[in-house]
């Protein structure tokens, strides 16, 4: 089976280890997740399913969206993201998915949205020294030089400057399991992850564990 699922950010906690140090969790929401559609080799060019979280309210949800997840015999959902699978796995179309499926897995890659920062300098967004503080000094927190002036005469793309922070999808890797409860679907995950709480993240098992 395809191990990946949808899942909401609920708040970060403590957790005490057989040593008993204290552990910086984040707890997560992990499903249940239904399948909306199965994609195969032969017919797309690729393996996958595709899996809702959350049920949508029927007066927010579209003709497409409802008529889509009917075929499945469930409810449109909030949110609809495919997972890739190359395995030969048997799946069947509106099959629930649960948090039971990370039983054993000990490492997750977890992808998600930053939170939003708006528009920052270059000493909050990049981590940019910044000039003297000394009195007398007009730049005290402005970048420097961004370029020569006549060869090339421009600036070159991908310099770091000031702009919209944050807001970007995000992959963390590698992060420890602590704890699996699923009688709620809930996982416990070492460490922080990308966004804010009730944000929708997406957990797969660790791609380079």
């Amino acid at each position: 089976m395809s191990i990946g699922l949808l899942g909401k950010k609920l708040g970060m906690t403590q957790v005490y280890n057989d040593q008993g140090a204290v552990i910086p969790a984040t707890l997560v929401q992990a499903g249940p997740c239904n399948i909306l559609q199965i994609k195969g080799q032969e017919k797309d060019g690729y393996s996958a399913i595709q899996i809702g979280f959350e049920d949508r309210k029927k007066k927010r949800a579209t003709k497409a969206e409802t008529g889509h997840c009917l075929k499945a015999k469930t409810s449109a959902k909030k949110w609809v993201r495919e997972i890739r699978d190359d395995a030969d796995t048997e799946y069947q179309l509106g099959q629930s998915l649960t948090v039971d499926i990370f039983e054993g897995v000990e490492k997750v890659d977890v992808t998600g949205t930053s939170k939003g920062r708006g528009f920052a300098g270059v000493v909050k967004r990049w981590g940019f020294r910044g000039g003297p503080a000394s009195h007398g000094s007009t730049k005290h927190r402005t970048l420097g030089s961004i370029g020569a002036g006549t060869d090339p005469g421009r600036v070159f793309k991908g310099k770091k400057m000031s702009g919209r922070m944050g807001g970007v999808r995000i992959t963390v890797r590698n992060l420890d399991v602590v704890k699996i409860d699923k009688s709620r679907n809930l996982l416990v995950i070492r460490g922080a992850i990308p966004g804010p709480n009730g944000g929708y993240i997406i957990i797969r098992k660790s791609k380079y564990y």
